[in-house]
């Protein structure tokens, strides 16, 4: 059972200390690393948005370059291709999203892992098969912008595989990502219910077995659930001005939205919910919602802020009004809409930008609320994500695990045994510093309002959350890493370099390729050129020494500061 019992984020891990682990490279390729400024300490030296009026609308399909499409695809979908760029150029933005919006899912992760026999019973206290079905799901799977849009959803709606202490706890998170997948691009409120209601997060926040209060034990509610769906996946700790900004009080500080009260209140309306297969001997029925006992809820009338719930509501009412007055507040638009653009577009959107984003959130124009479609299209469409240029602000660190599947998707990278034997990817010092949901805590691998201490993120009040995961150790890890990965030596992953291969013998034609394919318009003259200059050194006259400038030319780049920092 995972607890947490603070209101507030815990603070940001320390840098490690002088001699922390550097990248083991080859010298040329140290060199050339250096001219282009190191691996992922680069910041966004951006100042504060000014006040400005609203950016331009997107171009037409017409006038999109190719770094236009790669931008979009890269947002909206992990990676661009040859075929993603000539299909937005042709098409346009808008006509481009509804088709992907279209697609239909793929086999489901808990469908996978059974296909595999995850579902026999010697898994059944194992975490065996987790991590192969959210790779595959995310390196491979065809509906890419659902799948980023899930990934996305499970760093706000957080789940952690390695906090899930029950029978089948791989399938229960497998099917938690799943109902994250079907409701991506649905109803906000109908997500909030079914992510309540799911095992893994029961088990998780600690729902699952909760009950009601005891005079004679002194047992009260457990208010963790109260506490974190407030906080991380409704409403926030403040009130919001539909931009982003606190609201505040005659003494000019921010206004809380609840107090140690309502979460005592709420906590009471979350009582007698259970799993459905408490013996855990049916791994199907880890898709199946809670169910209530009447017998564990607390009696009386209760409030969920200010709405009230009378005493004649049982569960299922009370758990309703309860997630209805939630999904209800004007906090919602602008605190959910302004992470889904963190974790899409940049680390900082502008209050503008958080506002338009947040109208969409309150009525997608037929007049429904929380219709995520519609939001996401609103934040991928708007002219700050479309024309970087518009927004000062504009930049984002890119997530490690982003840049690893990033990587394997425009390099059509396959599993040769089928498996997707990728494995945890948390160790920051050999691996990514970073594993689908196996975030260490409720909040997050990283904060959304974080800001690096000491630099000029800082000195600005710049949030870039991603930060919080770049460290000595994190950078020197990544890059050893991927120098594995990319020549094709990591576990079973098989890249496909044949486009790249082809052009070799040009050194200044690959890496133009590769800067298109993984940064779009983002590498600088400056940092193609020195890359250039370095793969040039490499021999190509021969197939060993073609793929030498191949694998150097992809490191070099994802090192690079000006990809790495997406503008």
């Amino acid at each position: 059972m995972s607890t947490f019992t603070t209101d507030r984020p815990p603070p940001a891990p320390p840098l490690p200390a002088d001699g922390a682990a550097r990248a083991i490279l080859p010298p040329s390729l140290a060199a050339a690393l250096s001219g282009c400024g190191g691996g992922g300490g680069a910041e966004m030296a951006v100042p504060p948005p000014p006040a400005s009026p609203p950016p331009p609308p997107p171009p037409a399909a017409a006038a999109l370059s190719d770094a236009d499409a790669a931008r979009l695809l890269t947002q909206a979908g992990f990676a661009a291709s040859d075929a993603g760029i000539a299909a937005v150029k042709a098409k346009g933005y808008a006509a481009w999203l509804d088709e992907q919006f279209a697609i239909a899912p793929g086999i489901s992760n808990y469908d996978w892992m059974i296909s595999k026999g995850y579902g026999a019973a010697e898994y059944r206290g194992s975490t065996s098969g987790i991590d192969n079905a959210l790779w595959r799901s995310w390196l491979s799977a065809p509906d890419a912008l659902r799948q980023r849009v899930t990934l996305a959803l499970s760093e706000i709606f957080v789940v952690s595989i390695d906090n899930v202490p029950v029978a089948w706890s791989s399938l229960t998170v497998a099917a938690y990502v799943d109902l994250l997948a079907e409701h991506a691009f649905g109803s906000f409120r109908e997500l909030l219910g079914a992510v309540t209601l799911s095992n893994a997060m029961g088990v998780f926040l600690s729902m699952r077995g909760n009950q009601k209060e005891d005079a004679k034990t002194g047992r009260m509610p457990d208010e963790n659930y109260a506490r974190e769906v407030m906080q991380l996946f409704t409403i926030g700790l403040y009130e919001l001005n539909p931009d982003g900004s606190p609201r505040l009080d005659e003494a000019g500080k921010p206004r809380e939205t609840y107090t140690p009260a309502t979460i005592s209140e709420l906590a009471r309306v979350f009582t007698g919910w259970e799993l459905a297969d408490t013996a855990g001997t049916d791994p199907a029925a880890v898709r199946r919602p809670m169910v209530h006992l009447s017998g564990r809820f607390s009696a009386g009338a209760k409030k969920a802020l200010d709405v009230d719930i009378p005493a004649s509501a049982d569960g299922p009412t009370a758990l309703r009004l309860a997630l209805d007055a939630l999904a209800a507040h004007p906090n919602v638009g602008p605190f959910i809409g302004r992470q889904l653009i963190q974790r899409l577009v940049c680390s900082q959107p502008s209050p503008a930008y958080v506002q338009r984003v947040a109208a969409v959130f309150d009525n997608n124009g037929a007049g429904r609320r929380g219709d995520l479609r519609a939001v996401i299209r609103a934040i991928l469409l708007d002219a700050e994500a479309r024309q970087p240029a518009a927004s000062p602000s504009s930049g984002r660190l890119r997530e490690p695990m982003l840049r690893f599947i990033q990587w394997a998707r425009s390099f059509g990278v396959s599993s040769a045994s089928g498996l997707w034997s990728v494995g945890d990817t948390s160790n920051p010092a050999t691996r990514l510093g970073q594993s689908p949901l196996r975030s260490p805590s409720a909040f997050n691998f990283f904060r959304p309002g974080y800001v690096p201490p000491n630099s000029t993120l800082g000195e600005h009040r710049v949030t870039a959350p991603e930060f919080q995961l770049c460290n000595e150790s994190s950078v020197a890890g990544y890059l050893n890493f991927m120098q594995t990965v990319i020549a094709g030596e990591f576990a079973e992953l098989r890249p496909d370099y044949t486009a790249e291969l082809a052009l070799a013998g040009d050194a200044t034609a690959l890496v133009e390729r590769v800067a298109l394919l993984l940064a779009g318009g983002d590498l600088q003259p400056a940092t193609r050129s020195t890359i250039a200059a370095a793969v040039a050194q490499i021999r190509a006259d021969t197939e060993a020494g073609r793929a030498s400038r191949v694998h150097a030319t992809l490191l070099l780049v994802m090192a690079s500061p000006d990809y790495q920092v997406q503008k």
